[in-house]
């Protein structure tokens, strides 16, 4: 019973999140879908021995055991995935921006002094 209860608190909790949009959709589904194979596992608990059988491992235990550390081997290597991919993003906006701060300065230097504008004053701006 207690892990059907932390079935139902945990897709709650996905729900709530999402809600709140604290959490992407593209993230909750897989957390949603692992709350929702939980709660069963609570009514039914035979259920799950009858597929360790079915796979050859010893007990229903072991099966969630080794479940649990592939799920949160794939979690991980997905997250490292998108810590890369943001990691190179944000290297060649960086890049970018120093191109353009670089581009911006020359222009300054090469542009005219405007006696009519005062210093600090924006550009187009009438004093």
């Amino acid at each position: 019973m207690l892990t059907s209860v932390t079935g139902v608190f945990l897709v709650a909790c996905i729900v709530e999140l999402l809600r709140r949009r604290k959490l992407k959709e593209k993230y909750a589904f897989l957390w949603v879908f692992t709350g929702l194979v939980i709660i069963p596992l609570g009514f039914f608990p035979s259920a799950l021995d009858s597929v360790a059988d079915a796979v050859g491992v010893a007990s229903g235990v072991s099966l969630i055991l080794f479940l649990g550390v592939a799920f949160l081997f794939v979690i991980c290597l997905q997250l490292s995935w998108e810590v890369g991919r943001l990691e190179e993003e944000s290297r060649t906006l960086s890049e970018e921006v120093a191109l353009l701060r670089i581009d911006v300065r020359e222009l300054h230097e090469r542009a005219p002094e405007n006696p009519g504008r005062t210093a600090g004053a924006a550009p187009g701006s009438r004093t």
